[in-house]
């Protein structure tokens, strides 16, 4: 009892004194809260990949910098049952979007400059040669658009915010990109139901602004909330940071609203939390990736907004001392853990380069995690994590440790995670990998393959090597690992070294190649290491059920 009375004290100390303070392990029993005013960290609220040509985080590389995905994929040939756009095609959508600004004609004049942003994605790996964009306002526009081009066989990518990781929002060839960011109304909220119905076009950021608001908060986080839209989430059956908390959007998303590729609109925005008549379809294109048709809307289940978030970030000897936080954290916590996080010492080294952050703590460590807590009673959430901290410590399961004591400070150890994606592309480019392996094995992977890349002459410090490291970070409390391969340049040589390699490596220990950013064009040729014959047949036979002349975001997915 005396041992919890010192650790509330010591939690409700504001220990924001830049003078160096103790590691949490040396004090016993009571934690040491702190915190180092210098660190400059702010709240990542940007669009993920804004690194510029040089490698600064001012603002996008050039598209035309990024080399044609056809080029980079000679075995992809162009389907010659699809039109070549024309001048005919173009007057038709100026005609029916009315606005220029609706209609990006690269057709009949040179608007290179306005398309090359909707050609390229953010990772700078893909790159299409699409010569027309449309942006239409209302799901009848988008009924049109696709009535139109299904009967004149035309292919069509649905783009949302394009930050997707594996190209599926992205031309190949010369598809009809349709973007959905002029569809961005809320159309209403429920406070008293928490649901919201929303356009496809809400940026997440802006949606859960909108729900903080009214004391609510949407179901799902990303890094790239400051840009990605929440159709697309939904498209892409995106994780994200709160999965942990609140499951993944096959059950958080209650209806959808979409088109299908001949023009038939889908009225489905079910505001009900039960609805047991008949097949759930919309089940089928939550992770479709706009390949089955294109969400123009959707209703969603948004929790309320917890008053009390704690969140800490520790500093770890070893990835089992990583798994044993884990353990502590779901025994001691319980009902109010929110998320768990693990990051690798080398990521935290990057960020720390690249970024200029001064980290939360003073030594450098194998692994990191962050830890966050959300209920509704402060009093009784500060107990448990008392309890919890006073174990991890005295057990010696964390070497160090940082407790956020405002909502500044909480936006800057969210930081220390969510601004890595951004940083690795610091060098050139790199290659990403979202898994799902058992926790156990998780980091045996990144290990695997940074030896196998050193091995092969491939990673090193100078330009001659195009790898720069090989770094694991991701949702722990999911069984998801991001592996991230920085490189100088991308380099078939290296993309031989990590495929099928370690999709192999994980179809042996029951994990999957895609745990949450789908399949897209990269992962394609791989789903094989995921699922068996018949499922994919199945999967084929949807496709071909709601998309026969298979106009929407050819060469992908399946």
């Amino acid at each position: 009892m005396a041992a919890s009375s010192r650790v509330a004290a010591s939690l409700r100390r504001a220990a924001l004194s830049s003078r160096p303070s103790p590691c949490i392990r040396n004090i016993r029993p009571a934690l040491q809260v702190r915190w180092k005013t210098e660190a400059t960290t702010s709240a990542s609220t940007e669009s993920v990949g804004q690194l510029d040509a040089k490698g600064g985080l001012d603002g996008p590389a050039p598209a035309k910098s990024i080399k044609f995905t056809s080029d980079s994929y000679p075995n992809i040939q162009r389907e010659s049952k699809f039109a070549k756009l024309s001048e005919k095609h173009v007057q038709y959508f100026q005609e029916l979007l009315g606005s220029d600004s609706a209609v990006l004609d690269g057709v009949t004049k040179d608007a290179t400059e306005d398309i090359e942003p909707f050609n390229a994605d953010w990772m700078r790996k893909f790159r299409g040669h699409a010569q027309l964009v449309l942006k239409p306002s209302t799901k009848e526009e988008v009924s049109a658009i696709l009535k139109y081009c299904n009967d004149n066989m035309l292919a069509v990518v649905p783009q949302g915010g394009n930050t997707g990781l594996v190209g599926g929002s992205v031309p190949v060839f010369d598809e009809i990109v349709l973007n959905l960011q002029k569809m961005n109304n809320i159309r209403s909220f429920d406070e008293v139901s928490g649901i919201l119905v929303a356009d496809a076009g809400v940026i997440l950021e802006v949606a859960d602004n909108y729900l903080a608001e009214r004391q609510h908060i949407f179901p799902l986080d990303l890094g790239a909330k400051g840009s990605c839209q929440i159709g697309g989430n939904v498209s892409t059956n995106a994780g994200g940071l709160r999965l942990l908390r609140y499951g993944s959007l096959h059950g958080s998303v209650l209806g959808i609203e979409a088109v299908l590729p001949d023009g038939t609109i889908v009225e489905d925005l079910s505001l009900l939390r039960k609805n047991n008549t008949g097949y759930d379809i919309k089940q089928l294109f939550i992770g479709s990736e706009g390949t089955i048709g294109i969400i123009t809307g959707i209703s969603i289940q948004c929790p309320r907004r917890s008053p009390a978030v704690n969140v800490a970030y520790f500093g770890l000897e070893s990835y089992e001392q990583a798994q044993k936080a884990f353990v502590a954290a779901k025994a001691y916590l319980g009902e109010i853990l929110s998320a768990f996080e693990m990051m690798d010492g080398r990521t935290q080294k990057i960020l720390k380069k690249v970024a200029g952050t001064k980290l939360p703590l003073e030594g450098d460590y194998p692994f990191y995690c962050l830890v966050e807590t959300s209920g509704s009673n402060t009093d009784h959430d500060s107990e448990k994590l008392q309890n919890f901290l006073e174990h991890v410590m005295e057990s010696e399961i964390v070497a160090d440790g940082v407790l956020a004591e405002s909502q500044t400070q909480v936006a800057e150890l969210w930081a220390c995670r969510e601004r890595i994606t951004e940083c690795l592309g610091h060098w050139g480019g790199v290659y990403k990998y979202d898994l799902s392996i058992p926790i156990a094995q998780m980091y045996d992977l990144v290990e695997d393959i940074r030896e196998r890349l050193t091995k092969d002459g491939l990673l090193g410090d100078t330009d001659d090597h195009p790898v720069v490291d090989v770094v694991g970070y991701g949702h722990m409390g999911d069984a998801n690992l991001h592996l991230n391969v920085p490189v100088r340049r991308f380099d078939k040589t290296v993309e031989k070294a990590l495929e099928p390699y370690l999709y192999e490596w994980t179809s042996k220990r029951n994990g999957s190649i895609s745990a949450e950013h789908g399949l897209g064009l990269s992962k394609k040729p791989y789903v094989g290491y995921s699922k068996s014959e018949t499922m994919i047949k199945l999967i084929k036979q949807i496709k071909n059920l709601y998309d026969p002349n298979g106009i929407l975001n050819p060469y992908k997915y399946i």
